[in-house]
């Protein structure tokens, strides 16, 4: 019995070697800048380390001072959270519909439309578009609109007004966030079989809402996932977009964010064992995020 165990080990290890052989490139890339910095950073969170001192270990106090001392980290994870809902959520069915809507067209004009929607993240952080058109001045675009119909008396500074600044980055974000999850929606609505479509029509699917949810949304599972993990990924990753609109600081840290805040604490402040807590604590926001998404999904497929 154990010699067959042997026999066929050995039979399925030649079989598996070319796919071993052409995998080993990337488990080592992988292990080495994606596993390698993930433990790094959880052995770093429980000690003081500035580059140049040894590392002291603390425990956990790394984690205390982030939750029961650090007042800007509450105030950085509040904003954080209020863009990750809005614009998580948003983004995600947004994308989705607008491929599911251009799927319609003939396709030369889904090509174009697909392009014109992804543009956004073609041109990557072209951010300075917004900042004209919110600039704080009379020569801002919304605020020469608004003097010019009467509607204000002097120009608004849009990104140091709280009131506004909020809302302006997370249209902002919407707008650069059809990336790509935006063309895997545009794939997975046009791959999706019609003998599907067929057969429902067949059991008494009469319109197009019904088909989107007993047929499509369901085809579409994997490529939803997909695409829920990309929009989780970039709305609890604003920091780029705040900074070249707003500065770093914010007003009252008003718009910081944990990625913001935790470039900040790294890379000024050389405080390396309490950013690395910090981004473990938004790893692990993020995976638990991921999962609560898997589980929806999982229920809305059954």
């Amino acid at each position: 019995m154990l010699k067959e165990n042997k026999r066929l080990n050995k039979s399925m290890f030649k079989e598996n070697a070319a796919y071993t052989v052409l995998l080993a490139p990337f488990m080592v890339l992988f292990a080495v800048f994606t596993v390698l910095p993930i433990v790094s950073s959880v052995v770093l969170s429980f000690f003081d380390y500035d580059m140049v001192s040894t590392p002291i270990f603390n425990g956990v106090g790394n984690y205390f001072r982030m939750f029961m001392e650090d007042k800007i980290f509450i105030t950085v994870l509040k904003n954080t959270l209020i863009m990750a809902v809005i614009t998580g959520p948003v983004g995600f069915m947004l994308s989705f519909l607008l491929a599911w809507c251009i799927s319609e067209f003939n396709p030369i004009l889904r090509t174009f439309l697909a392009f014109l929607f992804y543009a956004p993240a073609l041109v990557g952080n072209a951010f300075y578009i917004w900042q004209v058109a919110f600039s704080g001045d009379s020569n801002g675009y919304l605020n020469s609109l608004l003097l010019s119909i009467g509607l204000i008396n002097d120009p608004i500074v849009w990104f140091k007004d709280t009131n506004y600044n909020m809302m302006i980055v997370i249209i902002v974000q919407l707008w650069s966030n059809m990336g790509v999850a935006f063309l895997a929606n545009v794939a997975g609505v046009q791959n999706v079989s019609e003998e599907l479509f067929e057969a429902g029509a067949i059991d008494g699917i009469r319109n197009r809402w019904q088909e989107l949810w007993y047929i499509t949304l369901p085809s579409m599972k994997s490529i939803l996932l997909f695409g829920a993990v990309m929009q989780i990924q970039s709305s609890f990753s604003i920091g780029a977009v705040i900074t070249a609109l707003a500065g770093y600081p914010s007003v009252n840290n008003s718009l910081d964010t944990i990625v913001s805040y935790l470039g900040d604490v790294g890379t000024l402040r050389y405080e390396f064992g309490y950013a690395a807590a910090i981004s473990v604590f938004l790893f692990v926001l993020m995976a638990f995020t991921k999962i609560a998404i898997e589980n929806l999904l999982e229920l809305l497929g059954k």
